[in-house]
């Protein structure tokens, strides 16, 4: 079903030209972006074939679109929170963690899409509708997520940046109470047919224009001891440029 877990994020920090040309998914027509090849091997609502960010005013907007139906496989539900699994469409940036409320250079920030039945990480909202705000994490929601390097996830692999006991970091509004660098600002994705979108406003846009991304599909898993490291990325699909060398500019 996956990528060998060898295909873990490649830190790469490098920055290569951003990718052009007209390419197409499910008959229609794209430019711009980072255009990927369609890959059976890769279960194919998680086959990347494009990704781009485009901004319009204030108002950034992430885009993917897979080989398959966007969001038609979620994780089986355990029943605890230890060792569960989350399913993720992820865009790795060089936007600055301080822009959406951590700390200066605290990691990668990435915009993740995930979804996860075994707990809910959004307790300001009811993604469902009936009126309990801690049982909808089965549904796609969005994140702001800070990545490092963590050897104790895997050789090579990454994790979401642990809060320690006792430490006290900047962190946004809408943290969610895990001990993890982890937002849940609340904007909704929209998973329609092969596309993931999820639009986010911005205090500077210029920050986003200004910077670079790439698109990651993965699966993620809660330590058997719910423990630091508490999530790490242990199980990468596929990568949009092959090597998360984050050649994609905005608006282009």
């Amino acid at each position: 079903m996956r990528q060998n877990t060898t295909r873990r994020f490649a830190l790469a920090t490098a920055l290569a030209l951003a990718i052009g040309g007209v390419h197409a998914h499910d008959g229609k027509a794209h430019t711009g972006g980072i255009p990927s090849t369609a890959n059976k091997a890769v279960t194919a609502d998680f086959d990347i074939v494009h990704t781009k960010i485009s901004t319009e005013k204030n108002v950034a907007t992430f885009h993917m679109a897979v080989s398959g139906k966007a969001g038609k496989s979620t994780p089986a539900a355990t029943g605890k929170l230890a060792g569960s699994d989350v399913f993720s469409y992820v865009w790795p940036t060089t936007i600055d963690p301080y822009e959406v409320g951590f700390e200066k250079g605290a990691g990668i920030l990435a915009m993740a899409v995930t979804a996860h039945p075994d707990f809910d990480d959004t307790p300001l909202y009811d993604e469902n509708g009936d009126g309990k705000l801690d049982n909808d994490g089965n549904l796609w929601h969005s994140h702001w997520v800070v990545l490092q390097p963590n050897e104790a996830c895997g050789p090579g692999a990454l994790g979401v940046v642990d809060i320690p006991e006792g430490s006290k970091p900047r962190l946004p509004k809408t943290w969610p109470g895990f001990p993890i660098l982890l937002d849940s600002p609340g904007w909704s994705p929209t998973l329609n047919a092969e596309t993931v979108e999820v639009k986010v406003p911005f205090d500077d846009i210029g920050v986003v224009t200004a910077g670079s991304f790439d698109g990651v599909t993965a699966g993620l898993r809660v330590n058997a001891s719910v423990h630091a490291p508490l999530l790490c990325v242990v199980d990468v699909f596929k990568v949009a440029s092959g090597n998360l060398s984050l050649p994609g500019k905005p608006n282009q």
